[in-house]
Formats: structure tokens, sequence, C-alpha cells
């Protein structure tokens, strides 16, 4: 694979990672155990028999937990702890021919992760101030479904499918900002006269 192509696949695990740390170690994982991929050797780790079963159970509590409002949001902020720094690794190893993370690398990944996971931190808050628990539970699902998708399709298509995420995410940045003015938009004041 050329450098090009790895450091696309890097970026794209770092955004997963921000949405879904668990699920994308996990798919990550379970694609060099099986054989599917081969993954670069800082990346190898994620196969261990060890990270795939903490990473799986993790990845089920969070499936779990992400379906419950308000259990969501402090989940979300629980998981800034994990998911920043797991988007910088996973970005830094996608990158790393001999296993060794470049500073660069881990910088960007980080930043990478911190803003999807800001996006999806930020979207569920807003979720969490409407009644009803349906568009919670489908938004979660959504993310399950793109995390899944974007990682069958990664090493095979990762520009195409790094633009397809980012596209999702900036749509979903420009509908939160949207919402967010509509919800909070300041009462007009009455004409001076």
């Amino acid at each position: 694979m050329s450098e090009a192509h790895l450091f696309a696949v890097g970026v794209l695990l770092a955004w997963l990672a921000g949405i879904r740390a668990y699920l994308t170690v996990f798919g990550v994982g379970i694609a060099g155990a099986l054989g599917w991929l081969d993954l670069p050797p800082a990346l190898e780790v994620t196969a261990s028999p060890w990270v795939l079963g903490v990473s799986g159970a993790l990845a089920v509590t969070e499936f779990l937990a992400d379906k419950i409002p308000g259990v969501d949001s402090g989940w979300d902020l629980l998981q800034t702890l994990a998911r920043v720094p797991a988007g910088a690794f996973l970005a830094a190893a996608a990158l790393s021919p001999d296993g060794e993370l470049g500073a660069g690398m881990l910088a960007a990944g980080a930043g990478v992760a911190f803003t999807s996971h800001a996006i999806k931190a930020g979207s569920r808050a807003l979720l969490n101030t409407s009644p009803e628990p349906v568009s919670n539970w489908t938004a979660s699902a959504t993310e399950d479904v793109v995390v899944v998708g974007a990682l069958s399709l990664a090493w095979a298509y990762p520009w195409a499918v790094l633009a397809i995420v980012v596209a999702i995410g900036a749509g979903l940045l420009l509908l939160l900002w949207w919402v967010w003015r509509k919800l909070f938009r300041r009462a007009p004041q009455p004409a001076p006269g």
C-alpha cells in the first residue's frame, strides 16, 4: 500500500474512533485476526485475543449505553478520555511501517478524533432535548451502521470513504448549527417607538 493510501486509512480510523472507539478497534482487530487484512505492524496489536475481547465487550457496552437518552451524553463525556487517544493511536499506527508512532500523525489523529467526537457528542446533547427516545435511538443506530460500513470499505477505498464520512460530518455540523439557532434564537425585540 502506498503512504498516501495508509494516510487516508489512518485519518479515517481516527474519525471513526471519535464516534465509536471500541467498535473501530474491534473491527480492525477482527479483520486482522481473520486474515481479511494485512495490518501494518503497529496495528497488529489490535488482533490480540486480549484486545479483541476487551474492545468487543466495551463495544457491546457502548452499543447499549448509547441507546439511552441522558446516559449517552454521560457516556460521551467519559469516552472523551478514550476516543481521542484511540484515534491518535490508530492514525499513527496505520502509517507506521516499522511499529514506531510518529508525533505528527499522533497529533493529527487526536485532532481528527476530537473533531468527530465533538460533532457526535454535540448532536446527541441536542437530541436529548427532544422528549421522545426515537430520534436518539435512530442517531445511535445510524452511527453504528456508518462505522461498520466505513470499516468494511476503509482499506479498499479509503479516500472515497473518508470523503463520504467527512461530508456526513460536515452535514451534521451544519444541521447542528441550524437546530441550535432555531432552538436558542433570541425572541425578537420590540421596535423602539
